[in-house]
């Protein structure tokens, strides 16, 4: 075998198992992944909001169609065909890191969703290789094969993409099944906020206009005023080095303006009612829920409410469930649990259990 078709079977298989790894790992996540979508089609980043609505759609879609070309592309299955589709996905996955690194607009672009968080610029990078093999591929396609007859590899991607489908589906209608988020179950919530004693400060440069004789001078300094003539014009501050970030920095637990965070994950028996919009609130699982929150309190739980929406949407809820909700962040609430809404079982700050409202007949006491 030449040279030219070892570096072409090498490209396949490295491009192929990436695009599956890749649409696999998404997959078990689509609610993330739309997610992510929502932030590019925000009006403040590419301004496509039309595409909002429809963003779970899309993720699903996309993920499905990432697996399916990459196992087509293993198997030799319409060569041409399949490295065109490639070729369009990457440019436009290239485009989207490409703006999100060079613009700082989104700080991931969740390629490879929770499972291996990658910056704007090394997500570039990533794409760029797989754009410079794709092309290759392209021009070696003579090299790639049917591994498979036509039936045989028809029928093999048919069961890759109903496989895939129902995947995707099942992830929806409860709990992606790997969690690779800061709140998966076992984590130490208030551990997981702390900051360890020799964790490293953030790192800030300032920069100091000042006009000496009609002349602008800047100064740099780390933060000390500079010891110069002149009259101050502005300063401007540049972060070389985020520091230190806790795996959970925003998290909290609010009611009427006071923070009950520490108090609330220092019970013994906690559960939380995560509904991170009540507007979008599920209400068709209200009678579940009401069962489970008595049985919780009967059996020495304290259940509270958590969401982001404002104190008027809640009103009729904690009426209607016998509790109180308190306030966090939106992003947060989407992070701790893809449902709503969601069930978060707590035992002194350490997460037992995390159920979608189709699984609240599975909760543990």
């Amino acid at each position: 075998m030449s040279l030219s078709a070892v570096l072409t079977q090498f490209a396949r298989i490295f491009v192929g198992v990436l695009f599956i790894f890749s649409g696999l790992i998404k997959l078990n996540d689509p609610l993330g992944f739309s997610y992510k979508l929502q932030e590019y089609a925000d009006p403040q980043i590419l301004n496509i909001e039309f595409i909002i609505p429809h963003a779970l759609f899309l993720a699903i879609v996309l993920v499905i169609v990432e697996v399916v070309l990459g196992v087509a592309l293993l198997l030799g299955y319409q060569t041409r065909a399949v490295l065109w589709s490639l070729l369009a996905m990457i440019v436009l996955f290239t485009f989207l890191t490409f703006y999100s690194a060079y613009f700082n607009k989104v700080t991931d672009c969740g390629c490879f969703g929770d499972a291996i968080p990658l910056t704007p610029w090394q997500s570039f990078t990533k794409d760029i290789i797989l754009l410079l093999l794709i092309l290759f591929l392209i021009q070696k396609k003579r090299w790639i094969t049917p591994l498979f007859s036509q039936k045989l590899l028809v029928t093999v991607l048919a069961v890759v993409l109903l496989g895939s489908a129902y995947f995707g589906v099942h992830v929806l209608n409860h709990l992606p099944s790997w969690d690779f988020r800061a709140y998966k179950v076992g984590t130490n919530i208030p551990q997981a906020m702390s900051y360890p004693e020799d964790a490293p400060p953030p790192v800030v440069e300032y920069q100091w206009l000042f006009d000496q004789e009609g002349k602008e001078v800047v100064v740099k300094t780390m933060g000390k005023y500079p010891d110069v003539a002149g009259s101050l014009l502005s300063v401007e501050t540049k972060t070389l080095s985020e520091g230190y970030e806790p795996p959970i920095h925003d998290f909290s637990l609010e009611l009427d303006g006071q923070d009950f965070t520490q108090e609330l994950l220092s019970k013994e028996k906690l559960v939380l009612i995560v509904a991170y919009n009540i507007t979008k609130f599920e209400m068709e699982s209200m009678d579940s829920l009401q069962k489970l929150v008595e049985e919780a309190q009967s059996n020495g739980y304290v259940v509270a409410g958590v969401t982001a929406s404002g104190p008027d949407a809640v009103v009729e809820f904690e009426s209607t469930l016998n509790l109180s909700f308190y306030f966090c962040d939106e992003t947060a609430l989407k992070t701790i649990i893809r449902s709503n809404p969601g069930i978060v079982v707590i035992q002194n700050g350490v997460i037992q259990q995390k159920l979608h409202w189709n699984d609240m007949n599975i909760f543990k006491q």
